[in-house]
């Protein structure tokens, strides 16, 4: 465990959400091997591009600073990339939905062995994911689980890890209309209808973007940097990218239950 905030005050935790992409699932773990080639694409077919290597970075470093989004951020950005070297402004969903054909192709495999039972929901876990579900339950907290990818496909993916009954109703995903959903709007609701402080509310993920929504609102950040390849150990990359972002503590995975009930309680 990192701990990035030495300041840190932790008040009773009331409610815990959830990032869940890269922070419980790893069903769509690879990812970015198919956004950033496709965009990079796009961008290459425009009519002024730059080198590819250009474009590849480009498309790298817009995907990261706003992973955590709903997806449709990634591609109205592109779209707007598109533009700045000449192309054509296209709807955003253009986009999102060839990005989503190509990635589904590839991961296919992982939801229908889940769905059958032939892959092990375990498999494409975070490490501990169940066990700290477990603890937060046993003391009372309200689990909520916020996540970019359309709410339709995080809900059937939640329920292939067997975690729906976790988080019930809680589960919010992205919509095509994007004005009516947000990380932001989801952690604001949850204190205005639970009347919570700031330290009552804990949030856990892998992106800039609900590390800030978390601190933004004086939450406690804990950012999560798996190694999705050797799943031991942090990934160094995530642990600069959540240092960046302010998280007030990093762990590697939830294999630490104890450590992380006593931070929190």
């Amino acid at each position: 465990m990192i701990i990035n905030n030495k300041e840190l005050i932790v008040g009773k935790i009331h409610s815990v959400v959830f990032d869940f992409d890269g922070t419980l699932s790893l069903i769509r773990k690879g990812w970015q091997e198919i956004m950033t080639p496709y965009f990079t694409e796009v961008l290459m077919n425009s009519p002024n591009p730059g080198s590819l290597i250009e474009e590849s970075k480009c498309a790298r470093e817009f995907i990261d600073l706003l992973t955590g989004k709903q997806t449709i951020y990634q591609c109205m950005e592109l779209d707007e990339q598109v533009v700045k070297r000449g192309g054509k402004s296209v709807n955003p969903l253009v986009y999102k939905n060839e990005y989503h054909k190509r990635l589904l192709e590839k991961i296919n495999y992982r939801r229908t062995g889940l769905a059958d039972g032939n892959i092990k929901a375990n498999e494409y876990m975070v490490p501990g994911s169940i066990e700290v579900l477990k603890m937060l339950k046993t003391h009372g907290v309200d689990l909520y689980l916020a996540s970019g990818t359309d709410e339709s496909y995080v809900k059937e993916e939640v329920e292939l890890l067997r975690l729906t009954k976790y988080f019930g109703e809680k589960i919010y995903g992205a919509r095509d209309d994007f004005k009516l959903f947000s990380k932001a709007m989801v952690i604001k609701r949850i204190i205005s209808e639970n009347n919570l402080h700031g330290s009552s509310l804990a949030g856990f993920g892998d992106g800039y973007v609900e590390i800030e929504n978390i601190k933004e609102v004086g939450g406690i950040a804990i950012g999560v940097a798996t190694n999705e390849e050797t799943m031991e150990g942090f990934d160094e990359w995530k642990v600069k990218r959540l240092t960046r972002a302010k998280a007030d503590v990093i762990i590697a995975d939830f294999r630490n239950i104890n450590e992380i009930e006593k931070l929190l309680f």
